[in-house]
């Protein structure tokens, strides 16, 4: 096929696009490339896949020199006339749309970001699916959206109506507007709701890159809700397996849906909502341990209260992923964890 993937200089972005150029799809990548986090890590994951800062201009095609079949494109979301542009010339036979603002904490402080980026950014890539004949887009929501729930594990079937961060408003959102083109266009849109993905090239906001940072620096790191925390952690590669798996098997009308009694996460039209996480949630000192197995070190620990905008759990219930895609996350923590700490020594030499 010939995909379209925004936000391959993004964590989830770059390992999917190197699975799907490994198996001889054409990829095309697009990123903004912000500096939300270190763009440094952003540029090596693109130099990894071939691609140069010193050959990347906004809005120009760059031919990848380690792969035939990758090109990449530095484009913002919200740029409604290029992107309808690139569509127009590119005819995808897909679309996984995983650019996005990310961060529950940020969304705090910098909420117009979101709604540029996850909103307005979303809208074109519907909008540009609608008009140039993509009938098979897969997007990244995420476990956020659970919100203010407290039923473990999170199910498809919850309400999902009270979000914590305007992070997590945006992503319903967008389950939302997919719904609706799906219902009046046609279009198979898959939602994926994604559970903390970790493992190499991982973004320096999320927890292992931090604590991982601040252990080889010396440094204390920040354990919030005293560490009292439950997280779905999910190894990036068996979160790209599930990714695949979803574009190869577009969303279908369900055909024993009923308006009577609404299941939230399918519908008449070919709309599907899915859990991709571990179905295994670990215990955030537990994690923390592992870390320090890995990196041969004590790593001292500042404990705090539960931040503004966070959960102090996520555990997915994966079951409709695992009976309609045969999906089966397999890597055990400490082994995702050393692969993680080997990367991070490599690329920045400690």
């Amino acid at each position: 096929m010939k995909i379209l993937i925004t936000g391959t200089a993004g964590f989830i972005g770059f390992h999917l696009a190197n699975k799907l150029i490994a198996r001889g799809d054409e990829v095309v990548g697009l990123d903004s490339i912000n500096d939300y986090y270190d763009v440094r890590v952003k540029y090596g994951r693109l130099d990894y896949a071939g691609v140069a800062q010193a050959d990347i201009a906004y809005n120009t095609l760059v031919q990848s020199c380690k792969h035939g079949n990758y090109r990449f494109i530095q484009l913002q979301l919200e740029d409604k006339a290029n992107v309808d542009a690139l569509f127009k010339a590119q005819q995808f036979d897909a679309v996984v749309n995983l650019a996005a603002q990310a961060g529950v904490r940020y969304s705090i402080e910098n909420p117009q970001a979101y709604i540029d980026a996850n909103i307005v950014g979303f809208i074109n890539i519907l909008e540009a699916c609608r008009h140039f004949g993509v009938n098979n887009l897969a997007y990244a929501s995420s476990s956020s959206v659970y919100g203010l729930n407290e039923s473990y594990p999170f199910s498809t079937s919850d309400n999902v109506d009270h979000p914590m961060s305007l992070y997590a408003a945006s992503k319903k959102a967008n389950e939302l507007m997919a719904h609706t083109y799906s219902h009046l266009y046609g279009i198979s849109t898959t939602g994926l709701r994604f559970f903390t993905v970790y493992g190499p090239w991982g973004r320096p906001d999320m927890a292992l890159f931090l604590f991982t940072k601040a252990a080889l620096e010396g440094k204390p790191i920040k354990v919030f809700n005293n560490g009292e925390m439950l997280r779905d952690f999910t190894y990036v590669d068996d979160i790209v397996e599930g990714i695949t798996r979803v574009i190869d098997n577009p969303a279908k009308a369900d055909q024993a849906w009923s308006g009577k009694a609404p299941a939230p996460s399918s519908s008449s039209a070919p709309y599907k909502v899915y859990n991709i996480g571990n179905n295994n949630p670990v215990k955030l000192m537990d994690f923390i341990e592992a870390i320090e197995k890995a990196l041969g070190k004590t790593i001292e620990k500042q404990l705090l209260p539960l931040q503004a905008g966070d959960v102090p759990a996520t555990y997915a219930n994966v079951d409709d992923l695992v009976r309609d895609m045969d999906y089966k996350p397999a890597t055990p923590v400490q082994q995702g964890i050393d692969n993680f700490v080997a990367w991070y020594r490599a690329f920045f030499k400690v």
